[in-house]
């Protein structure tokens, strides 16, 4: 019985201090769990938003930092990181070449025109977070939000236009008036986010009706190429004309002012003439006649030119053979 008694007392020691180690184990843990959860680091592209007793506190920068352990509690925001979400498609693996997949976001992205056509639009927006307590505090779920309101802006946008313009030539209009929407509602939703860019990533008919748009696209670059051959064949032929039209005018112009100068100078000698004519007629006449003789007599050529009663002309001609002149009597 004494036996039995003296091993319950040892137990009962042991016991004790077991318990006392996981007491002080405890109170060690407990410490080192403090003086852990004490320090922290913010990182560079981050700010630390504090809560007290999950009320807002303060906003640390980056660097290392300290709070109240279990009083206080601390969430990162990367405020300097560009974020981006994905309508449409979804990107598998990022890199050099990176992959995509349609699977479970094709209802984000087929949406009805203004014109009562479908599209399958594509699009990514960029965005920071600028405001980590409006982020936090003003919204419940800010991101899925800012996905509501970039698809529904999407939605309206192409469906004022014409599913031509959402194709073709609308799409920088339509990425900018879709950024421009989104950053206005989210100002007024307090989201504190800035959106930085929208990029329409695709825009292409739907599968079941690409051939035919296909076609008609084709149909439409054949035509505009058409059309520009025929402004190019134009712009060579029509100018090549205007200037040799010009030009026979100007040949035509010049060829009129010569004759009527001429016309008018021969009026003008011809009346000189006249002048000197009515003055002396006879001297008028010899003179005349030289001068008509002197220019048309060379034109004749190698001429001789006697008179008919002439009587013995060989010495005259041996004469002229020998000198190779003409001779005029």
């Amino acid at each position: 019985m004494a036996e039995f008694e003296f091993d319950g007392d040892k137990a009962k020691e042991s016991f004790q201090k077991i318990v006392k180690n996981i007491r002080l184990i405890v109170v060690v843990v407990v410490v080192l769990a403090a003086v852990i959860s004490t320090f922290f680091q913010v990182g560079a592209e981050e700010v630390g938003v504090v809560t007290r007793l999950g009320a807002y506190n303060r906003t640390l920068e980056s660097g290392l930092n300290f709070k109240i352990p279990f009083v206080e509690s601390v969430t990162k925001v990367p405020v300097e990181r560009q974020q981006k979400q994905e309508f449409g498609f979804r990107t598998t693996s990022a890199g050099v070449q990176s992959t995509f997949t349609k699977r479970g976001a094709e209802g984000e992205s087929l949406m009805l025109t203004g014109d009562l056509n479908l599209a399958d639009v594509e699009w990514v927006v960029q965005y920071r977070i600028d405001n980590p307590y409006n982020f936090l505090f003003k919204v419940r779920n800010p991101e899925e939000t800012l996905r509501d309101i970039s698809e529904s802006g999407m939605r309206q946008i192409v469906g004022d236009r014409t599913v031509n313009e959402v194709l073709t030539v609308g799409r920088a209009e339509i990425a900018g008036k879709l950024k421009v929407l989104i950053q206005e509602i989210s100002i007024d939703y307090e989201l504190g986010i800035r959106v930085e860019q929208v990029v329409l990533q695709d825009v292409t008919p739907p599968e079941p009706v690409r051939g035919a748009f296909n076609a008609v696209n084709e149909a439409q670059q054949e035509k505009e190429t058409l059309i520009n051959q025929a402004k190019s064949e134009y712009n060579k032929v029509i100018p090549k004309a205007r200037g040799q039209a010009e030009e026979t005018i100007q040949k035509a112009e010049g060829y009129a002012t010569e004759r009527v100068n001429n016309s008018q100078g021969e009026v003008a000698r011809f009346n000189e003439l006249y002048t000197e004519y009515i003055k002396a007629p006879g001297v008028t006449k010899t003179r005349l006649y030289l001068e008509t003789m002197q220019e048309v007599v060379p034109k004749l050529g190698d001429k001789i030119i006697t008179d008919e009663e002439g009587g013995n002309v060989l010495p005259l001609l041996n004469m002229a053979t020998q000198s190779g002149k003409k001779i005029n009597q």
